[in-house]
């Protein structure tokens, strides 16, 4: 498949001179629903993935195959950018790369790597940061493994919540340096913060969230803030329609008398793309196709 001009309109995006919230997507369907609804990208986390794929907490048991495959099943259904949260990269430097490769070939349009200590070593009672000479390597390697100049890749750090605003910004400017594409931080909480840190890297930048004093969008996009994450509420609440569903049947409440549970028909035929399928029926087996 060709992936060009979703990343093409990723890359948009980046250069231009607002900031987008996009969807959390975690599987085909969901993407689906988020592009019909009008969103610019989609998001896949690392997080969610674990929860969808193996229904794991998010310890970074999900492997790069696991992760990879999730985001063509998305990318080859639906036609949004797809951000994706590779984490640390499932290794070193070299898995960096590796991790780069896999995830491009899967039609990704834009991939962060974070400089956290992954997964948690043996003993570690809070969380750690990687070197940042460790981190640079991190991101020279991703840019390497990158073959499609589209492709865009963001360094991510956690510094501000672990170790301060002076080492966020150090670790910031270093990706910078390197070459990233953007720059994502996470624990982000006052305006203060984040004016310090857009006036101090020349790079756009991504929030991995936003509080209410930072929950407008003409501010994010004059700090340089052209991605925003609202968390993962869409895959939340599908869990708790599920389990009240399920534990409704489970005592005795008859089928018909759920309220809310089957979605509109005209919802699902546009999600699943019936149209196509009704299509391909009648041209492919059909005794008298159409000319």
């Amino acid at each position: 498949m060709d992936w060009t001009e979703r990343r093409e309109r990723l890359r948009a995006i980046i250069a231009g001179d607002r900031c987008i919230y996009p969807g959390s997507v975690h599987d085909p369907i969901s993407a689906r629903i988020a592009e019909d609804l009008g969103f610019e990208a989609g998001m896949l986390a690392g997080s969610v993935a674990s929860l969808a794929v193996l229904g794991a907490p998010d310890i970074v048991v999900l492997t790069l195959t696991e992760f990879a495959e999730q985001a063509y099943r998305i990318n080859r259904a639906a036609k949004l950018p797809l951000l994706v949260d590779a984490d640390h990269g499932y290794g070193n430097a070299l898995s960096v790369k590796r991790t780069i490769e896999e995830l491009e070939t899967a039609g990704v349009a834009g991939i962060t790597i974070e400089d956290t200590l992954l997964p948690t070593p043996y003993g570690a009672t809070d969380t750690k940061l990687i070197p940042i000479a460790e981190g640079i390597g991190k991101m020279r390697a991703a840019l390497a493994g990158r073959q499609d100049p589209r492709l865009v890749i963001v360094g991510r750090t956690s510094a501000l919540s672990i170790t301060g605003m002076a080492e966020t910004i150090a670790r910031l400017k270093a990706y910078e340096e390197a070459g990233v594409d953007m720059l994502f931080m996470t624990g982000v909480k006052s305006r203060a913060e984040l004016d310090e840190v857009a006036s101090a890297v020349r790079t756009p930048l991504f929030l991995g969230g936003a509080g209410k004093e930072l929950y407008d969008r003409d501010y994010l996009a004059a700090r340089k803030v052209r991605i925003c994450l609202q968390g993962h509420a869409p895959f939340m609440a599908a869990v708790n329609a599920i389990h009240a569903t399920l534990k409704a049947l489970r005592d005795g409440k008859p089928s018909w008398d759920l309220q809310n549970i089957a979605p509109p028909s005209d919802l699902l035929k546009q999600a699943t793309h019936q149209a196509d399928y009704a299509a391909w029926t009648g041209d492919f087996l059909n005794a008298n196709p159409k000319a």
